[in-house]
């Protein structure tokens, strides 16, 4: 069924577009002066209204003759024959009409009258067929624009989430691995000490797996994640690893994805406490600037003993991340001083 069949108000505004075009047929024949206008308007307004129940049956030849699939000539031999055969059935109506109030008194003759105006009639007949069918072309073609474009943005969804989620897969290998490197090198000095940091490593990703599996997570578990790796790690370090918090709480319910400071603490022991022989803070720094949210780790390191990580994995991963969640919206700066290395996300402060 033709689409403007199926809504009343769509086919009540299709059937009022109709109304300029009968008067400017009623004005035509009135013209002439062989009709007058109430004979005119007797002959237009019926055949019009018929006529115009007519014009949506290019919706059918349309669907029979697409665009896509189909030569060029048969779509104009076909529409063209339709719209001749078509308006061979306006001009039938119409000049049945002038036969019909050609019975009464005041419109006598009428029949006769109309028969000069027949061609001009036709022609008007084969005119709006082809403008009719040209429209439900057009609007199929856009429609088909249309569905070709969420088709793509649909691909591009599904891609972008693919990416995320085989982002994150990678996040948790590399710090189990990272782990794993720093229980085994305390296993051999302090045995009660491994022991703790498995119990804890095991709470952590515990957790880790938890919200790893949502899209976004409250910005307060994002750092509790963190302090609780920081924790495993300062069963390592003892304490050679200080953790400093300074959090807005305005930005502590913000969302954000899950895991994305994973790496940047990782790198922080890895590549500036683990450097030191002295102890060190690691800082955690949340605020708001407008609508953007604003995520620093900070430490120190020591220029001799640390080693190059600005296209590390673990910050690729952050950044890609970002990309693919929030496209140019969101980045990841870094800043490395004489002795104080600094990571920071910036990204759009969202509500719960």
């Amino acid at each position: 069924m033709h689409p403007l069949l199926v809504s009343g108000a769509a086919l009540a505004i299709y059937l009022v577009g109709w109304v300029p075009l009968a008067a400017l047929l009623i004005y035509v024949l009135e013209a002439s002066g062989s009709l007058g206008w109430e004979a005119s308007a007797a002959i237009v307004i019926p055949a019009c209204t018929v006529y115009a129940f007519v014009c949506l049956s290019p919706w059918y030849v349309m669907r029979m003759t697409p665009l896509r699939g189909t030569g060029f000539t048969r779509i104009l031999a076909t529409n063209f024959g339709a719209a001749a055969a078509a308006a061979v059935l306006f001009l039938a109506i119409a000049r049945g009409m002038a036969v019909l109030i050609a019975r009464f008194v005041a419109f006598s003759g009428a029949d006769r009258r109309f028969l000069p105006h027949a061609p001009l009639l036709f022609g008007m007949g084969v005119l709006l067929y082809l403008l009719s069918a040209g429209m439900h072309y057009a609007l199929a073609s856009a429609e088909e624009s249309k569905e070709a474009l969420n088709r793509e943005m649909q691909a591009l969804v599904t891609a972008r989430d693919a990416e995320l989620k085989a982002l994150k897969a990678q996040i948790n290998p590399h710090f189990l691995f990272n782990s794993l490197n720093s229980i085994s090198a305390l296993a051999g000095v302090d045995a009660a000490r491994a022991r703790d940091m498995c119990v804890r490593l095991s709470d952590f990703l515990r957790s880790s797996l938890r919200v790893g599996e949502r899209e976004t997570v409250a910005l307060r578990e994002e750092l509790a994640l963190a302090q609780n790796y920081l924790g495993v790690e300062q069963v390592r370090f003892g304490g050679r690893l200080q953790v400093e918090e300074q959090v807005a709480p305005d930005c502590e319910a913000a969302p954000v994805p899950p895991l994305l400071l994973q790496p940047l603490v990782e790198n922080a022991v890895k590549h500036g406490i683990a450097s030191m022989l002295d102890a060190g803070t690691i800082r955690l720094e949340a605020w708001r600037d407008g609508n953007a949210l604003h995520i620093r780790v900070e430490n120190p390191f020591d220029p001799e003993g640390a080693t190059a990580r600005r296209n590390g994995l673990g910050l690729q991963i952050v950044k890609r991340r970002l990309a693919a969640r929030y496209g140019d919206r969101a980045d990841l700066a870094i800043e490395s001083g004489e002795r104080q290395y600094r990571a920071e996300i910036v990204l759009p402060y969202e509500v719960a």
